[in-house]
């Protein structure tokens, strides 16, 4: 429902945009990667087969958690959400990226841009907070088992993901109206494979002062209390954890937090290196996209499929099943 009704609005809003850019820019140019014309259908190949193992992984853990009753937990409410939210901003960038190895112009529609730019966006703030929201799942199983079926309900658990989603659709609301109003005089050339917001900005003639300044308000309000929730949520589980008398009891813990830790240091370690690249560096800039863009959504199903006892369990029975069947 809440999806479909954010859907409804993208088309008028995208209009709304388009009519107050000033500087009637009907297209851009991706640069994308600068290599020789000869590495082009590797990379294409390369990317394709990154991008199909997205897909494959994710609705693979997205149809385990549907398939088998037992993954009915709040666990596996987030995580099917964590899947869903990577197929969608990987896709938002990666069938452009991909197509553009083969293409000459490697041109996209200014609306295709403001298409591509907010579901990125949307889905990337989105799985931020779903990770902050599986941190205190996790929290509350560990530090509070007794009290795990009533804390962590189902009401709870859907208004934590709604919330999710509705912090992505403000944030991309925000940063699509301050972005694609700017005027583009001297280049419609985007030095970079995908459209995004700092790029954009240094191919514009208007001042982008509070546009740095809202960007940076918008990153601290979306990454500190996240970061936070997952830290302080982790001082307690491992404060808990090392209470545990038995090693058997430490490992088993431990498990069920190595999973999504490694995600979450998967996805922070790689946003933080890309802002942490100097401005003179576009080349660096792009390839560190690539790790939260494509590696990171693809790495994201085998850590839980590799890690997670319960995932590969429920595989085994769902694939016994359809071997009976056959």
């Amino acid at each position: 429902m809440l999806g479909s009704l954010l859907l409804e609005k993208v088309p008028s809003f995208i209009t709304l945009v388009h009519s107050n850019n000033h500087s009637e820019v009907t297209d851009f140019i991706f640069v994308g990667f600068r290599v020789h014309p000869e590495l082009h259908i590797f990379l294409f190949l390369a990317f394709l087969f990154v991008y199909t193992m997205v897909l494959l992984g994710n609705i693979g853990i997205l149809a385990i958690i549907l398939i088998d009753p037992r993954l009915n937990t709040p666990m596996y409410f987030f995580l099917g959400n964590l899947s869903f939210i990577d197929i969608s901003y990987s896709s938002a960038v990666a069938p452009k990226a991909i197509a553009n190895f083969l293409s000459s112009s490697k041109s996209i529609s200014f609306v295709g841009c403001v298409v591509q730019f907010f579901f990125f966006v949307l889905f990337m703030v989105a799985e931020g907070f779903v990770l902050a929201a599986m941190a205190y799942d996790r929290f509350v199983a560990i530090c509070s088992p007794l009290q795990y079926s009533i804390r962590m309900s189902r009401r709870l658990c859907t208004q934590l993901v709604v919330g999710s989603y509705f912090c992505g659709w403000v944030t991309s609301i925000l940063l699509v109206s301050i972005t694609f109003t700017l005027s583009f005089c001297t280049s419609r050339v985007i030095n970079h494979f995908y459209c995004d917001s700092y790029s954009i900005e240094k191919i514009s003639c208007s001042n982008i002062v509070i546009n740095r300044m809202v960007s940076l308000t918008l990153s601290g309000i979306i990454i500190f209390p996240t970061l936070i929730v997952i830290m302080v949520s982790y001082v307690y589980i491992v404060s808990t954890i090392l209470k545990i008398r038995s090693v058997e009891g430490r490992m088993k813990a431990f498990s069920t937090c190595g999973s999504h830790l490694g995600v979450v240091s998967l996805l922070y370690g790689t946003a933080f290196f890309v802002y942490l690249i100097p401005p003179n560096n576009p080349e660096l800039r792009k390839v560190a996209s690539v790790c939260y863009t494509f590696i990171t959504p693809m790495l994201n199903p085998l850590i839980y499929s590799l890690r997670n006892k319960d995932v590969k369990e429920s595989l085994k029975r769902i694939l016994g099943k359809a071997k009976a069947l056959l």
